[in-house]
């Protein structure tokens, strides 16, 4: 299986949001694991430094036949992310896997006390900037011939699902996410644009680079 998953993955390239910690970095590191040959990663953050550690890592693990290149990258500002796709390397535009990774979760309180800000930089990141992402990169996808071709992997929550208390805007911004993939999904029903959702619980970095484990088991990613 896992050279099957290799030969499909060869030549892609792949943006991963908030790729800096956590299930974004962990992501990262299984694609390139996978596909230790042939593939070029767009890595997406903040934080830049982190960013090149993280590009540090993955050379060092797999050598250089995984092209890694960290963009600092704040998805919640809508202007860095309608000038991404022109600022990249020529070789690096044709992106065929966008992981919308990116999101946060500030404070536990309740209403009526939930900061203003809060509320905003939850919105801004998890719901909107996963949205503009969608939207920079879906040309690409869009004009490719055959009723064009490319995968959105969003990582919602299980909390959009299932909320909890002291996490009421986390839980909406997740539950917005989930309707906009299925929504996305029915729009592009007749493309071989395929859309996916990951609907994780609580987890540890440790077993998040798992979760693409089990999608490429299930042959969901970068059909040919």
């Amino acid at each position: 299986m896992a050279s099957a998953v290799a030969k499909r993955l060869e030549g892609k390239t792949i943006v991963v949001t908030g790729a800096s910690s956590g299930i974004g970095k962990s992501t990262a590191k299984e694609f390139a694991r996978t596909s230790p040959k042939n593939l070029k990663l767009i890595l997406t953050a903040r934080r830049i430094d982190t960013l090149k550690e993280v590009a540090a890592e993955i050379a060092q693990e797999v050598g250089d036949g995984v092209q890694v290149l960290p963009i600092k990258l704040d998805v919640s500002n809508p202007e860095e992310v309608s000038n991404f796709v022109s600022s990249l390397p020529e070789e690096f535009r044709e992106i065929d896997v966008l992981v919308n990774n990116a999101g946060l979760v500030k404070g536990v309180a309740q209403a009526p006390e939930i900061a203003a800000e809060d509320i905003k930089v939850m919105f801004d990141t998890n719901v909107t900037g996963l949205i503009n992402m969608t939207q920079a990169i879906l040309p690409i996808f869009k004009k490719r011939s055959e009723g064009g071709r490319g995968d959105i992997i969003n990582i919602g929550s299980i909390a959009g699902r299932e909320p909890y208390s002291g996490g009421s805007i986390y839980c909406a911004t997740k539950a917005a996410v989930r309707s906009f993939t299925d929504a996305l999904r029915k729009e592009l029903i007749a493309t071989r644009i395929r859309v996916i959702e990951i609907d994780p619980g609580q987890v540890e970095t440790v077993w998040s680079s798992h979760i693409f484990i089990v999608l490429f088991d299930m042959k969901l990613i970068t059909r040919d």
